[in-house]
């Protein structure tokens, strides 16, 4: 079932994820939901707050980058059938130097910009078995991980730019968050005026 994606502007993007045990209600559709949300929107993540649940789970499918010309042959096979679920993840540690990448969210359409990240994390999270996993991560993987981590942190992407790329966006993201965009996916605006 597609969950409409929860726009810029909604105090459950800012919130500071919580922990969930192998119990959570409905999980298993949950999770099954969240994937066809993500494909319909044609997104390579998808993070719980962004459809509106507070909770620390997100998924990533970084297969459509494989078919990029600008990355090695090894990078592409990296990419290409990654797919995973994150529950209770925490990055253990993020090495190397920043680079920029433009990056854009499902929760923020039609904005992309530069994003300055460490290109290697190492990561402790639970699969959807709720098997325990500890692995490191490079590259493009690397930063669509950091990307919907960030989602469970309460940190959205523009946060990470200059304080002038963030004035300069300020009408653009308040328009978002009234619903004033147009989108090929179904979103929940937080602003929208109620009409009478």
């Amino acid at each position: 079932m597609i969950i409409p994606i929860v726009a810029y502007g909604d105090p459950v993007l800012r919130k500071v994820a919580k922990d969930i045990t192998a119990d959570y209600p409905k999980l298993e559709e949950l999770i099954s939901n969240m994937w066809d949300t993500m494909y319909n929107a044609h997104g390579v993540g998808l993070a719980a707050p962004q459809i509106g649940l507070p909770i620390r789970l997100f998924l990533v499918d970084t297969s459509p980058f494989a078919d990029d010309e600008e990355l090695t042959e090894e990078e592409q096979k990296a990419l290409e059938g990654f797919k995973k679920v994150f529950i209770n993840a925490k990055i253990q540690e993020e090495t190397g130097d920043a680079w920029d990448f433009n990056e854009g969210c499902l929760s923020i359409p039609d904005i992309r910009e530069d994003v300055k990240r460490k290109p290697e994390i190492t990561i402790s999270y639970l699969d959807e078995n709720f098997k325990e996993h500890t692995e490191t991560f490079d590259g493009l993987l690397a930063r669509v991980i950091q990307h919907e981590y960030d989602h469970i942190e309460g940190v959205l992407f523009t946060d990470k730019l200059s304080s002038l790329k963030k004035r300069l966006l300020k009408n653009r993201l308040d328009k978002i968050s009234k619903g004033k965009i147009n989108v090929d996916y179904k979103m929940r605006f937080p602003n929208i005026k109620k009409a009478r």
